[in-house]
């Protein structure tokens, strides 16, 4: 459908050996890929974190969002071009859609970027038996997982579907100012009903909202070179 949009989440590693590189080689190879990236935020949402200090596989994630497939393929081309992805890999990424859920009235299906301090992202799998439940007993149960989470309310959710499209249904995203708020979030949903249905929530990343010049200083502690490109 027209109105709903693509999200894509590009977790990106850097080899160590990257870093030995003189200071001025790295410079460039960052502003190659910044200029990349806002030159598609020009007109799409985009937007960084750095996972450096959380996780050991990853290092800066991209979220961006866009009206069609063909455009961020294109954006993943142009990104690959710059002299840092010569030397990143890509040790996870998750392609969604957006889409209302059927068990709320929220409208999820504009574009609506991250605001917290803190974002944490999960690929999501439920079981068959989930979906073989009668419609009606799948809004039960859900009503009460939805009424949990509607506790923490300095936590906002970020769900988009995809099913047919990666390896997982969902990609839930969370963001928030209070990591602790968060926690107790996802333990209590640990007893709802709707729980004994999952069968994969795992890797779980958390990230720290970064600009983009900001997320790529922390790549090699250099944090000067970039912040009179972009005012970071």
């Amino acid at each position: 459908m027209s109105e709903r949009r693509f999200v894509k989440y590009t977790f990106l590693s850097v080899d160590p050996a990257w870093r030995r590189l003189d200071a001025a080689e790295r410079t460039q190879h960052k502003r190659e890929f910044l200029a990349a990236c806002e030159d598609f935020a020009e007109g799409h949402l985009l937007q960084s974190f750095s996972l450096i200090g959380t996780r050991g596989d990853a290092e800066l994630l991209i979220v961006c969002e866009a009206e069609n497939l063909n455009t961020i393929h294109e954006f993943h081309v142009v990104l690959l071009q710059s002299g840092l992805m010569k030397w990143s890999s890509i040790p996870h990424s998750f392609l969604g859609m957006r889409k209302s859920s059927e068990y709320s009235e929220d409208v999820r299906a504009i574009p609506r970027g991250f605001e917290g301090r803190y974002v944490f992202v999960y690929p999501f799998v439920k079981s068959r038996e989930w979906y073989a439940l009668p419609d009606t007993e799948r809004w039960r149960i859900m009503q009460d997982h939805i009424a949990v989470g509607r506790r923490y309310p300095g936590v906002d959710n970020h769900t988009i579907y995809s099913f047919g499209l990666d390896d997982q249904e969902f990609v839930v995203a969370f963001d928030t100012d209070d990591v602790g708020t968060f926690l107790d979030l996802v333990q209590r949903l640990r007893s709802t009903e709707a729980s004994r249905y999952t069968v994969r929530d795992t890797p779980s990343f958390t990230c720290i909202a970064a600009s983009l010049p900001r997320a790529l200083n922390a790549l090699d502690g250099e944090s000067v070179a970039l912040q009179s490109l972009a005012g970071a």
